[in-house]
């Protein structure tokens, strides 16, 4: 049978109901109203009664804060006998998630041709589609976009295969603020948090072009073109931190459109790249001379 303690704190409107062994063995919780309290029956059942603001739970004890409606002297015998009762009778404080165990990561840092832009490398895979966040109410797939969009200093994120690309706003300068992120990111994965939803990113409009359906409806020559792109340019601007995906063909205007992403967004060497490299390639290796290459974002 457990015997409850009540002990005041330094916060008049804060009461301590300890217990005689721990109660919340992995975690400290914190309760602001009843829709929080998925996971402790108790906390649930203590917003029950109306004056009750807060439950904190840690340790060996529960903390209540209530309203000032009120006095603690006038309540806190019938709330630790309701305590006894639910623990006595089997109710469950908290349900505890068993903690994640570390998985070790590494995170090494590569420059970009783009001075706003670097690349944060993992040594393990962490999507196998690549997407792109412009701002943070684009994450929705993303909770590690998310979290690096709380950054000030970042205004995309770019997440690809084992890397991540992250352009900076011009007011910081990367010698700055590098070390931050790259330590908050390796902690991240190091902690088993989820990088992203590849579900949902197959739901977002940049994904679609990233299907087998949307290739197989395609006429020939922009299956082709895709192939080039896939085979011989984008191992190099992957390399670069970014990413060119096919956008579309115009067979009466022999003009192909393309986004950069990533490192290659904004990029002050991208439309030499584009005109000198890609489009040259698509020239020869269609052996068309009318070929014609443009950034629809550049």
């Amino acid at each position: 049978m457990e015997n409850i303690t009540i002990r005041e704190t330094q916060n008049p409107s804060i009461l301590k109901f300890e217990f005689s062994d721990f109660v919340a063995k992995s975690s400290n919780y914190e309760f602001k109203n009843i829709d929080e309290t998925a996971n402790s029956p108790l906390a649930k059942k203590l917003f029950y009664l109306p004056f009750i603001k807060t439950v904190y739970i840690s340790g060996n004890f529960i903390a209540l804060e209530k309203y000032s409606i009120v006095e603690w002297e006038d309540v806190q015998d019938e709330v630790a006998s309701q305590i006894e009762q639910f623990v006595n009778t089997g109710g469950q404080i908290v349900i505890e998630e068993e903690p994640k165990k570390k998985q070790p990561s590494t995170i090494y840092v590569e420059t970009t041709p783009n001075p706003a832009v670097l690349k944060f490398v993992s040594n393990k895979l962490l999507t196998k589609t690549s997407a792109e966040f412009k701002n943070i109410d684009e994450t929705a797939a993303s909770p590690l976009a998310k979290e690096l969009f709380k950054f000030p200093f970042v205004k995309e994120v770019f997440i690809d295969e084992n890397y991540i690309s992250i352009t900076k706003y011009a007011v910081t300068e990367w010698d700055e603020i590098t070390a931050e992120i790259r330590s908050f990111i390796r902690t991240y994965i190091e902690n088993g948090n989820p990088v992203i939803d590849e579900s949902l990113i197959q739901n977002m409009p940049q994904a679609e072009k990233q299907q087998e359906a949307y290739f197989d409806a395609l006429d020939v020559t922009s299956q082709r073109i895709i192939n080039i792109l896939e085979e011989y340019v984008k191992p190099a601007v992957q390399a670069d931190g970014g990413n060119i995906a096919f956008e579309s063909y115009d067979e009466d205007d022999k003009r192909v459109k393309v986004i950069l992403q990533g490192a290659c967004s904004g990029c002050p060497s991208s439309t030499f790249t584009l005109k000198s490299g890609i489009e040259n390639m698509l020239k020869d290796m269609l052996n068309d001379n009318d070929i014609k290459v443009e950034a629809i974002n550049a």
